[in-house]
């Protein structure tokens, strides 16, 4: 990727979690009661206003309802999902799946395999995917944790109910992303941590090529990293300093990111919108945003005609043993054009 990692923050708001997520009818001869639907929907009401304890006694009484309706289980497995209750979500999730009615797609399946794959319980997350129609490779390392599903990469929103920020990543799976991007410390991630993330995607990044990738939210850190989050700011005559320091750090196997460039601010109805994430090729609607995903720096990254401002604020990712080696390695390059200072370890 020859663009910096793209950012985003808005301010929280309550979604709908109804629509398009509450299957109210199923075939003519399994309509649900009145009473159903009621408690149904007072229950996802309650769910947007985070009551999940109250949200959950209602679905448990619709369930009770209406135990052969797979409805039932999968708005459980839902609230159960949200309330980051795995155990319960793969058991009432497994309910759900008991009963449908067709064979692939259903997003009953869907909330299985997150709910699998948050336990480690891969034979139930590979079964899963299969069943919603996906091709899962028989290839798993020595934990059993499936390897080798090539998805390519995406974008995710770490912490999406506080200050969300978009950042770029590899997908390891339908339910699993590696972050690639350096996060700001705000989102309390790192580079190279595992977010578990939920399936469906909350807007979407473009880049001039045509390239489409998902932005998918997070639901919670599946994997943490060990490699701690610095600031520091450099003095770079030129932007092809800067970008040497990123070329260094990315060849000692962790990486540097001029945030200077790569981070900007955007409301949620734009982060969750479709947004143009440019490379770093031709005329730029926008000069701070050169993302594209695999190569979270702004290698390559070029302006549009404006002044380079030498000093830039830049997150580095990196052991403390290595972290000023790497930054006084750089600057002994090329001494005459490159300088850091007031190095903090920030997360």
């Amino acid at each position: 990727m020859s663009g910096g990692s793209q950012h985003s923050y808005g301010q929280p708001t309550a979604r709908n979690w109804q629509a398009g997520i509450v299957r109210i009818f199923g075939k003519g001869r399994n309509r649900p009661s009145a009473s159903w639907r009621q408690a149904t929907d007072r229950a996802f009401t309650l769910i947007g206003d985070g009551r999940y304890e109250d949200a959950g006694a209602l679905l448990t009484r619709a369930a009770d309802l209406e135990p052969w309706l797979s409805e039932s289980w999968f708005n459980l497995a839902l609230l159960h999902k949200f309330r980051h209750d795995w155990e319960q979500a793969r058991a009432a999730g497994l309910r759900a799946v008991a009963l449908l009615d067709r064979d692939t797609g259903a997003p009953d399946w869907w909330n299985v395999g997150i709910a699998a794959t948050a336990l480690q319980d891969w034979p139930l997350a590979r079964r899963a995917w299969q069943a919603y129609g996906l091709r899962a490779p028989g290839a798993a390392n020595d934990a059993g944790e499936p390897v080798g599903m090539d998805l390519g990469s995406a974008a995710v929103r770490l912490s999406p109910e506080g200050e969300a920020e978009v950042v770029w990543g590899r997908r390891l799976d339908p339910a699993r992303i590696e972050v690639l991007s350096i996060p700001l410390p705000s989102s309390g991630r790192r580079w190279g941590e595992v977010v578990l993330h939920d399936g469906v995607p909350h807007g979407e990044r473009t880049t001039a090529a045509g390239h489409t990738y998902p932005v998918f939210d997070e639901i919670e850190l599946w994997a943490p990293s060990p490699v701690p989050t610095w600031v520091v700011l450099l003095e770079a005559a030129t932007e092809s300093d800067r970008d040497a320091l990123e070329q260094l750090a990315a060849d000692a196997g962790f990486a540097a990111e001029d945030w200077s460039s790569s981070v900007r601010l955007l409301c949620r109805m734009c982060s969750e919108s479709r947004m143009p994430s440019d490379e770093g090729d031709g005329e730029h609607l926008d000069p701070h945003d050169h993302s594209e995903p695999g190569h979270p720096g702004p290698l390559g990254h070029r302006t549009d005609g404006q002044l380079w401002v030498p000093e830039r604020e830049c997150g580095l990712a990196a052991p403390a043993s290595l972290v000023r080696g790497l930054l006084d390695g750089w600057v002994a390059d090329s001494p005459d054009s490159r300088d850091w200072r007031d190095l903090e370890e920030v997360c």
